[in-house]
């Protein structure tokens, strides 16, 4: 698949526009409608209505899921919260669809440290704005917005939120899908159209391929002209993944992935390696580079690598990053052009999200135990109870 150039840039410029107005006629317009094909949420509706003020007031409790100590799956505990009105600058979302990632995982387990505790994980979510905070304006009552990063706290029916941070939807678009998308896919467009430009001939090697960012990267990489490569764990996983774009798909549970690389490449190694994996993967990942590559490390499902010297870059000039969408994201411009690209590149069908799996909100440890076990492909949303 390629990207029509002349396409991406003026359905890009129209969609930015549109964002930086708040006004999202034109993208219902221009963009056709994306619903989720593989699951199924029960809704009470299928159209968004506005919710009057006094509907707003009914109620400052509800429900969401809270850690009060670190570690597995079971301490994610679903519980009454109160929340309160938005303040200057805020807004609050009813949540509609929770997206999940790892790194909602490494907060638990303490990998990563919450600034609170107890916290409300979750940090990719979309909703509909129920109240805005005073003399807010351009977001109203109504809204369907999404967010990707912080603050966090998505695992709730509801939130208070910045609104510098939110993310206007496009109607055209399922919240759904928009949930399962947007932090992995502004992800993905960081990583391969910043990080690193992935460029026509470029090969490329992707860990863990068949996952929520590795599927998002393997789509993305071929449209732009990549060799893709991709390492997974199963037959199943496998076959998604060369629906995805990868020419090259190695399970690495039946074959040491550095010497089919060298293989592929006939000795010449890899451009990029995008290694969401961690300390499984990380020095096999290096040796696949060639001269002058670039080593992305921007995960660690395994555990973190051990500390590298610089004498392991030196021989062949290898380049180092551990990149977080956070500070690809700084001002809101940077935040709704990364966000325009991966909606202009979903409604082009450039980008295919792969909603495999849902749970209701309460479920939520049940799911983090499936993701962490591999038991999982693709995107993982989470349903409020009451949706």
């Amino acid at each position: 698949m390629s990207i029509s150039p002349k396409f991406t840039k003026i359905h890009h410029r129209q969609i930015l526009h549109s964002f930086r107005s708040s006004s999202l006629t034109q993208l219902q317009r221009s963009l056709p409608k994306i619903t989720p094909s593989a699951i199924r949420v029960p809704s009470r509706g299928s159209s968004i209505r506005p919710i009057s003020s006094s509907a707003v007031a009914a109620s400052n409790m509800v429900k969401a899921i809270r850690v009060h100590e670190l570690g597995g799956p079971e301490v994610l505990k679903w519980e009454d919260v109160e929340i309160g009105e938005p303040k200057d600058g805020e807004i609050r979302v009813k949540n509609k669809a929770i997206g999940l990632n790892f790194i909602d995982v490494y907060f638990r387990k303490g990998v990563y440290k919450a600034s609170t505790m107890p916290f409300t994980p979750g940090m990719e979510a979309v909703g509909v704005v129920t109240a805005v905070g005073p003399g807010l304006t351009g977001r109203k009552i109504g809204d369907l917005v999404a967010y990707a990063g912080t603050p966090m706290g998505a695992y709730a029916e509801e939130q208070i939120l910045p609104a510098e941070k939110v993310i206007p939807v496009p109607p055209s678009i399922d919240p759904v899908i928009a949930a399962s998308i947007i932090l992995k896919g502004m992800t993905a467009q960081f990583l391969v159209r910043q990080c690193f430009k992935v460029e026509p001939g470029h090969t490329v090697l992707i860990h863990a391929a068949a996952g929520g960012v590795g599927s998002l990267l393997c789509q993305w990489a071929n449209a732009l002209g990549a060799t893709v490569i991709g390492t997974v764990s199963t037959n199943e996983k496998a076959a998604q993944a060369k629906e995805d774009g990868c020419h090259h798909v190695i399970l690495y549970k039946e074959e040491d992935f550095v010497t089919r690389v060298n293989e592929i490449t006939s000795g010449n190694g890899v451009e990029v390696v995008y290694d969401s994996v961690g300390k499984d993967t990380f020095e096999g990942s290096l040796a696949c580079l060639k001269v002058r590559g670039y080593m992305v490390s921007f995960g660690q499902s395994s555990g973190s690598p051990e500390p590298v010297p610089l004498s392991a870059l030196a021989a062949k000039s290898l380049f180092l990053t551990r990149p977080s969408l956070m500070q690809y994201t700084l001002n809101r411009d940077d935040l709704l052009r990364n966000a325009s690209e991966v909606f202009t590149n979903v409604g082009s069908g450039v980008l295919r999200a792969r909603v495999n799996h849902s749970y209701p909100l309460s479920k939520a440890a049940q799911a983090h135990d499936d993701l962490e076990n591999r038991r999982t492909s693709g995107s993982i949303v989470l349903i409020p109870d009451e949706c």
